[in-house]
């Protein structure tokens, strides 16, 4: 999910994410003692072959609708970007050479010269037109839509030139063409296979160093190394990946402590003390742009009332909460957008976090704004899924927590290949009030999070509208020095913390199981979009 973005540094642990170290494993208990390790030691040499765990099978490689963890870990191998983001959360060139705005209005992206295509095809500013015009296109349907929200036109400006045309300025824009936002297809693989294309019968055609073999419907998905990789730093040193479709959460476990898997990411909570102490591999725990919250999907229904979410967000033991969730591997939120997402100013985000109010239990303080406002047997319907077991575990809190204050609080079960819908059609949250997301950001910049919340966004899923809010994004979007573009999105931080647009429940690292054979892969979320495996090589 975006949830997605389960289908997306947490504060002092996070912050401190630049260290290495080893990873100790949580305690039994769930006091949830663990260290983030940010790097892993470069692979000494090639693997044949890599089995990956994936939580669930994609519902498509298109990388139009890429909004999630399972297509995402397979893309980042397979497409590639105008721009790379970094395991560091550096943005650099990618597919484009060089990156330039020459004005307030334009950004001009000078195409690379000598990469192809998996069937041998160059790369031209053609494919680049093609590729990005299709987020724009309303009956694509593009996921990432709202990455285009202020472009103007996309045009051919040059033999190797794409000019992207802006309707107002937009630094984040080219932050995001490090994303699937900028992915780069052919636009002759486009043209030809149509609505087919990113199905597994029709498949995809990229430029990064795993083409995309087959993919067994129900099973896996096979990539294997493409010998015509324009970059020689990224050559992947094992020849096949065989990413596995493991939905249980026990089955997955199991699978990694056998061997039968290599490696996963986003390891299942219920399995971390057996990770830990594994002989088989090492449990990790990386550098994340994640928190966990609960998104009001309806803010016209009863949580349309301010004083009902701060009554329900007070009611929550958010300690108790994420121990019983992620065995305590966490820490409670106070923002909905993770301190690990202010990568342009980590240092300025500690102070600006700060600042905000602590997200403490008060029952009788929930119970007198529910009085207040009238709520009292007033329902509330949240989704839940046996997707993941901390969905249930906070679908069971809500409701707990709910009903000791006045209010109604119903479950609504909703099968795991479709949890992922809710973030994406509006027709699937309907009769919805309330849905858990751990939600991440792809870019290093917290105006990616919060700029979602402005009027009319894809993602802005209660329907939230300030317009001093959406003159605040705008704002921001334009402010081309980093440190006083996190100044303007501080402010929209403590406007979505004060409305509880969302309601922060906590942060997370990101985790990783990897066998004691390999190493090389990032440990953190950037995984999403670098070619994590690419890295991955043998250990000894």
């Amino acid at each position: 999910m975006r949830t997605a973005r389960l289908a997306a540094a947490a504060l002092t642990v996070l912050a401190a994410a630049a260290c290495g170290g080893g990873t100790a494993a949580p305690k039994a208990s769930g006091a949830g003692a663990f260290t983030v390790t940010a790097d892993l030691p470069p692979a000494k040499g090639p693997v044949d072959a890599v089995t990956w765990a994936l939580y669930a099978e994609p519902q498509s490689l298109d990388y139009a609708y890429a909004f999630d963890y399972p297509p995402n870990t397979v893309l980042a191998n397979v497409c590639e970007q105008l721009m790379r983001i970094t395991p560091d959360f550096r943005v650099e060139p990618g597919l484009a050479s060089k990156a330039e705005s020459p004005d307030p209005g334009r950004w001009v992206y000078t195409i690379r010269e000598g990469a192809r295509f998996h069937d041998g095809s160059p790369l031209t500013a053609d494919d680049v037109v093609a590729s990005m015009r299709r987020h724009m296109d309303p009956k694509v349907g593009s996921y990432w839509v709202s990455a285009y929200q202020n472009v103007k036109s996309v045009e051919k400006t040059g033999p190797m030139e794409v000019t992207v045309h802006m309707k107002k300025p937009d630094q984040l824009f080219n932050e995001e063409m490090g994303t699937s936002a900028g992915t780069i297809e052919s636009a002759a693989f486009l043209a030809r296979e149509g609505t087919g294309y990113g199905t597994p019968d029709k498949g995809v055609n990229c430029t990064g160093p795993y083409s995309l073999d087959k993919w067994d419907k129900g099973q896996a998905i096979n990539l294997k190394r493409f010998d015509g990789y324009w970059d020689a730093a990224l050559k992947a040193r094992a020849a096949t990946v065989r990413n596995v479709f493991i939905s249980d959460p026990a089955a997955r476990v199991n699978a990694l402590l056998s061997g039968e898997a290599d490696g996963s990411y986003l390891v299942p909570t219920t399995g971390f003390t057996r990770l830990g102490a594994a002989s088989s591999g090492k449990l990790y725990f990386g550098p994340n742009t994640a928190a966990v919250s609960l998104i009001p999907l309806d803010l016209k229904g009863t949580l349309g009332d301010l004083r009902l979410r701060k009554a329900l967000s007070m009611a929550l033991d958010r300690k108790d909460i994420l121990k019983a969730s992620v065995a305590g591997v966490a820490t409670p939120a106070k923002a909905p957008a993770a301190i690990g997402a202010w990568g342009i100013a980590p240092e300025a985000a500690k102070q600006y976090y700060a600042k905000l109010p602590e997200l403490n239990t008060d029952l009788e303080a929930a119970k007198k704004l529910v009085k207040e406002a009238g709520g009292t047997g007033r329902k509330i319907v949240i989704a839940t899924s046996t997707m993941a077991p901390d969905i249930g575990v906070i679908a069971n809190a809500v409701q707990a927590a709910g009903q000791a204050i006045g209010l109604q609080v119903e479950q609504k079960a909703v099968a795991p290949d479709a949890y992922s819908a809710l973030f994406s059609d509006p027709k699937a949250r309907e009769g919805i009030d309330l849905v858990m997301t751990i939600w991440y950001d792809s870019t290093p910049d917290p105006l990616e999070f919060y700029g979602i919340l402005q009027t009319g966004n894809f993602a802005n899923y209660g329907g939230y509208s300030n317009p001093d809010y959406d003159k605040l994004v705008d704002r921001a979007s334009a402010e081309a020095d980093p440190a006083a573009r996190a100044a303007v999105v501080a402010e929209l931080q403590e406007i979505a913390v004060r409305d509880m647009v969302w309601i922060p429940l906590y942060e997370v690292p990101h985790s990783m199981f990897l066998n004691k054979r390999l190493t090389g892969a990032p440990t953190g979320i950037t995984q999403l979009v670098y070619p994590w495996a690419a890295v991955l090589g043998s250990a000894d």
